[in-house]
Order: structure tokens, then C-alpha cells, then sequence
């Protein structure tokens, strides 16, 4: 049985990413597929967090992880694949390496939505980080000089 962990925050954006591999894997029940889902829940703003208690944090972030799953759990069921589903916290790197260890060899696959002005956190320990561009500018400064472009006439 092939085991694919899979981490995701948007169940559209996931589909669409998991649509390629649930092709790719379908097929006879001895080839069937393990799918092990992670939700990165979004994080809440230093803000909000203040007047939020964390028992009251962990009960939205596990309402958040089931309405993600809600729908992708039985469109990965309908092949006869197995689901195991989990709330990621902490360090992902150190998450990832804890499921290989539980599930042993597993594929990883990132299907978490890209967040424009975020990087992504890694994965795994040898996953690529992405340099920045040298054209990259922070959205405070692309937002004034809009303006100031509109000003001038």
C-alpha cells in the first residue's frame, strides 16, 4: 500500500493538487493508497490571540480541521483508499519525520494554498527553500507608490 502524507489548509486548492496523484494511484484494491492528511490551520494574529483563551484556540482550530476534511475525506474514500486524518502543531519538519517513522516510507506532498507576502513553512529537513526575489517589494511600499502615482496626476 502506498502512503502519501499530505499537507493542506484549503480544501479547493487541495483537490486540485490531489486530483493528479488519486489518478495516478487508482487501480485494484492491492494497489490502494494510504492518504494521510495534515491541516495547517491558519494562525491567529498576535491580536486576536490576546483576548482568545488557548482552550477556546484548540476548539476552532479542531472545528477548522473538520470542515477541511469534511469533503475531501469521502472523495479520497470513494477507491477504496484508507484516511487518516491529523491537526498539524508545532515544527512540520518534526511532524513529517515523526509520520515516516509511525507509517515508515511515505511520500510527502505540500497542497497547502501559496500566500502571497508568506513563505511557506518546510516540510522536511532537505526541502529547498525559495530565495526571494531581488524584485520583491514589500506591500506597504508598492501600495504608496500607487498612490503617489495617482497623486502626480
Amino acid at each position: 500500500m502506498e502512503k502519501i502524507i499530505v499537507y493542506l489548509d484549503d480544501p479547493d486548492y487541495s483537490l486540485q493538487q490531489l486530483a493528479p496523484m488519486k489518478n495516478r494511484t487508482a487501480g485494484p484494491a492491492e494497489h490502494a493508497t494510504h492518504w494521510i492528511l495534515v491541516a495547517c490551520a491558519p494562525h491567529l494574529t498576535r491580536h486576536a490571540s490576546q483576548w482568545i483563551s488557548p482552550s477556546a484556540v484548540n476548539s476552532w482550530r479542531a472545528k477548522w480541521a473538520e470542515t477541511l476534511f469534511a469533503g475531501l475525506v469521502t472523495k479520497l474514500q470513494t477507491q477504496g483508499d484508507k484516511v487518516t486524518t491529523l491537526l498539524a502543531h508545532g515544527d512540520l519538519v518534526a511532524l513529517t519525520r515523526q509520520l515516516q517513522t509511525e507509517h515508515g516510507v511515505a511520500h510527502v506532498m505540500d497542497a497547502r494554498r501559496p500566500k502571497f507576502g508568506q513563505d511557506l513553512s518546510p516540510l522536511t529537513a532537505d526541502q529547498p527553500t525559495e530565495n526571494p526575489s531581488k524584485w520583491a517589494l514589500p506591500a506597504a511600499v508598492t501600495g504608496m507608490g500607487a498612490v503617489l502615482m495617482l497623486a502626480s496626476e
